[in-house]
């Protein structure tokens, strides 16, 4: 994607409450976070010509579009799947401004996770997810259940440990601290992440995501005009995709343990950044279970392969380490958004006014889930 390059920005970023219970259908979040996001830009709804969204939304764009009185898309697109599309989506609204499909692209993301989609609980109907047959007989049925797989295979080719996942969900619990909008604030420890109950092992309950009930959205425009408008810009450095294998198709990927699509999607993201790692100040690392920001780290080249989890010891990713990641909280403690409300602090922090601020952050890197897909973006001042 390097057509993108400098050529956009994000210029408005806006969420609803985060909760287990809005009360509120999934139309008025995303309105609300639609709304917020353009009022933070000082744009008005007059002023977009494109969205982006989830494959998994269940508001659609025409929606949206009718319920605020936005008069045309020149622009929509959907984006599949998982926590691989909450960059993605990002990425196309990038390439839309920078080919000059749209002026003013809104991404957004809006869900009754806990409330409506019935608060962690094993999913129901699977006719239409025929290479999940591979594992729902032998009792893979449920994200906890074939990611611990993989988590597992680590542990066992790399040595890493529970209590290293215990120091993923510490940082992130110390940020959601500092963060007014997060579900989860209360101090946890690694002793209270050991003594939590096994879910899939190797995972604890301190292991696992949220289920959310929200909304978020960011707004997407060309660099010229971020100029001009109320904030200061997170100009789109760079933007990367990748496919990979599905999870429940695990017999079909290279390696358990190594989330090889999601190295491929950094080596073109700092390709086209001209960039490293090392110049990188803050990550916000998809976390739906704490084993990801260990592997995401080693695909994206901050450390070696089976380092993760080494690296996120003895508070090197916590804010004042090494590399801070999810300052906000993360899925883990904020809320599951799918990975959008990571762009939300990415621009935070390129803004200066996240709730854990790091001190320089010129250069962020966000990425959704390390597979299927993956996709990341890195953000400069």
């Amino acid at each position: 994607m390097a057509g993108i390059k400098d050529k956009t920005a994000i210029v408005g970023i806006g969420e609803t409450e985060y909760s287990i219970n809005s009360g509120r259908s999934e139309v008025s979040l995303a309105c609300e976070a639609v709304l917020a996001a353009l009022a933070d830009a000082g744009l008005t709804r007059n002023d977009v010509d494109g969205m982006v969204r989830f494959a998994e939304e269940s508001t659609s764009e025409a929606l949206i579009c009718t319920t605020l009185g936005i008069p045309n898309l020149r622009f929509f697109g959907t984006v599949g799947y998982g926590g691989g599309g909450s960059h993605g989506i990002v990425a196309h609204a990038a390439m839309a401004v920078a080919a000059g499909v749209a002026d003013t692209v809104v991404c957004y993301r809006s869900v009754n996770g806990y409330s409506a989609r019935g608060g962690g609980r094993g999913a129901g109907d699977r006719a239409n997810y025929g290479e999940r047959n591979f594992g729902d007989p032998f009792g893979l049925l449920a994200p906890p259940q074939y990611y611990a797989i993989m988590a597992q295979r680590h542990m066992y080719d790399y040595g890493t440990t529970s209590r290293q996942f215990g120091a993923v969900a510490v940082a992130a619990r110390k940020h959601a601290m500092r963060n007014p909008r997060a579900q989860m604030r209360e101090p946890i420890t690694l002793d209270d992440h050991q003594n939590s109950r096994l879910i899939a092992d190797p995972f604890r309950l301190l292991d696992c995501c949220l289920q959310t009930d929200g909304a978020c959205a960011v707004v997407v425009t060309s660099a010229e005009r971020a100029r001009n408008l109320r904030q200061r810009a997170a100009y789109i450095l760079s933007a990367a995709q990748g496919t990979g294998f599905l999870p429940c198709a695990g017999h079909n990927r290279p390696s358990l343990a190594i989330m090889t699509q999601a190295q491929q999607t950094a080596q073109e993201l700092f390709r086209v950044a001209e960039v490293a790692p090392k110049d990188i100040k803050v990550a916000e690392f998809y976390d739906h279970f704490s084993f990801f920001p260990i592997v995401t780290l080693e695909a994206f080249g901050f450390c070696g392969i089976g380092e993760g989890g080494p690296f996120v010891e003895n508070g090197r990713i916590e804010l004042g380490g090494q590399l801070p990641v999810n300052t906000h909280g993360g899925l883990l403690s904020e809320g599951y958004m799918q990975g959008l409300n990571h762009v939300l602090e990415a621009t935070r922090q390129i803004r200066g006014t996240s709730t854990a601020q790091v001190e320089g952050a010129d250069l962020v890197l966000s990425a959704g889930a390390a597979m299927e897909p993956s996709s990341a973006v890195i953000l400069r001042r």
